[in-house]
């Protein structure tokens, strides 16, 4: 369960609050980071680090405190701190002689297929060369609300753990572990160590977003562990301000709560799951059944449409499954309730004859 020997790549997302201090980012607890993560490069592992802190200090070097509320000036703030952000980073890893990259990533790049794939060459190029890429959030561009996106970066770094095929993520927080209940409200909150499946009961505890300057809170850690289970990741929630935290996780130290896998999904599978839908096709009975039973979704099983997308977009089925579908939307109005053997005389001989294939469905059963 908690024996890591064999984990050769690694995910390591730090919080903006255990980064920082005083409003700017602590170059002391980076060094230390740094120190850490060399420790686990000499032992022939492979690491990417997931980090936050970029509005918090960009907001520090304007001296605007808790004065960043709205999107603009967040994306402001980060724009002046990212880079004072990857100077720390990488002053600390050259005294160790390592050498980082860069890269921001928005929520536009994980939801289209092509830059997703993209995303992972560049990231299985830099491991190569022995480069740790340290990832962030582009909020300074993103055209989401910021913190919707990824939520602190906790998404994120369990995006990127399923993207890379990692063998472990870790997520260093203020947050010692999962507890039954919030232990900041009530004293006597027991901490789970070990989380097998994660409940409606733990969803429901997580409560709300985190600090003034990062979004994650408990709610988007359980999201990110999801996200982990099903690329067959498992995850490690820590308080990151314990010394030699990574050293002595990887060694097998009941530190934090440990998520454990339930499914792994292929990585196209992964994708589907992890897309932020264009619409609803709403489909009776018979057909979610169907599908349910690894066949193709047919025309004849459609009852409505709901939003505007294209072929090739992720929406939902119902509120079950994810699908690509193979039509537009206003393709797909009109084909409801048609046999499948009209498709191709309405919309063309060179169509696909059923609406999405079994390999392009993906229930979100946990």
């Amino acid at each position: 369960m908690r024996n890591f020997s064999q984990a050769k790549r690694i995910v390591i997302k730090i919080g903006t609050n255990t980064l920082t201090q005083d409003g700017g980012v602590d170059a002391g607890y980076v060094r230390r980071i740094a120190g850490q993560i060399n420790s686990l490069l000499q032992t022939n592992r492979q690491v990417v680090t997931i980090t936050s802190g970029a509005i918090g200090m960009g907001a520090n070097k304007l001296a605007l405190g808790d004065k960043v509320i709205n999107t603009k000036m967040r994306q402001a703030c980060a724009a002046i701190g990212q880079p004072l952000l990857m100077a720390e980073y990488r002053k600390s890893f050259a005294r160790f002689s390592i050498t980082v990259a860069q890269v921001l990533v928005t929520a536009e790049v994980l939801n289209n297929r092509k830059t997703y794939l993209n995303l992972q060459n560049s990231i299985e190029t830099l491991l190569k060369l022995n480069v740790v890429p340290i990832l962030n959030e582009n909020d300074s561009v993103s055209t989401e609300e910021i913190g919707t996106a990824f939520g602190d970066n906790d998404r994120l770094s369990a995006l990127v753990a399923s993207k890379i095929d990692a063998d472990l993520l870790i997520m260093l927080s203020d947050i010692d572990a999962l507890y039954d209940k919030n232990p900041r409200k009530f004293p006597g909150a027991e901490m789970i160590r070990t989380v097998y499946e994660i409940t409606d009961k733990i969803k429901r505890s997580a409560g709300g977003k985190g600090s003034t300057h990062g979004v994650g809170g408990m709610k988007t850690k359980i999201e990110a562990a999801m996200i982990a289970a099903n690329a067959g990741c498992r995850m490690v929630l820590a308080n990151g301000r314990k010394k030699d935290v990574i050293g002595r996780i990887i060694a097998g130290e009941e530190i934090g709560t440990i998520f454990m896998p339930k499914r792994k999904l292929s990585n196209r599978s992964r994708w589907i799951l992890n897309s932020t839908t264009a619409g609803v096709i709403n489909i009776d009975d018979g057909a979610m059944k169907a599908v349910g039973s690894r066949k193709s979704l047919l025309p004849s099983g459609i009852i409505s449409v709901r939003g505007t997308f294209e072929k090739g977009d992720v929406v939902m089925l119902n509120d079950k499954a994810k699908a690509v579908t193979n039509f537009n939307s206003t393709e797909l109005n009109s084909l409801i309730g048609k046999h499948t053997s009209e498709i191709r005389k309405l919309l063309g001989s060179n169509r696909r004859d059923v609406i999405a294939i079994p390999e392009d469905i993906v229930f979100l059963d946990y």
